[in-house]
């Protein structure tokens, strides 16, 4: 019955160390995600010059084209729903736009 008790115990911590090893692989992974996204947004400052309020040429470079392109849709998707959040979270009115 000891041997039982024993054997079970060594599974159930066998057990807990590969459930451990599962959540901080999957914490490492969006950790990685998170970098990558943050790299494909910086490479977007090439855009800045098509965008920004005044700016005379509007049409992208072949560069900031490229570089809209590799960023992947989750990553711009996520980055604009929390940028539509910040107003709110730091106590200021939403932001709204005109359509112009």
């Amino acid at each position: 019955m000891a041997a039982n008790l024993k054997s079970l115990v060594s599974l159930i911590s066998q057990a807990a160390v590969l459930l451990l090893l599962v959540v901080a692989l999957g914490m490492e992974t969006k950790i990685a995600e998170a970098q990558s996204c943050s790299t494909q947004l910086t490479n977007l400052n090439v855009c800045a010059p098509f965008v920004v309020p005044g700016a005379t040429n509007t049409n992208p470079s072949t560069d900031c084209c490229g570089a809209l392109e590799a960023v992947h849709h989750d990553c711009l998707c996520n980055t604009l729903r929390v940028a539509s959040r910040l107003p709110s979270q730091c106590n200021l009115p939403p932001l709204t736009c005109d359509a112009n």
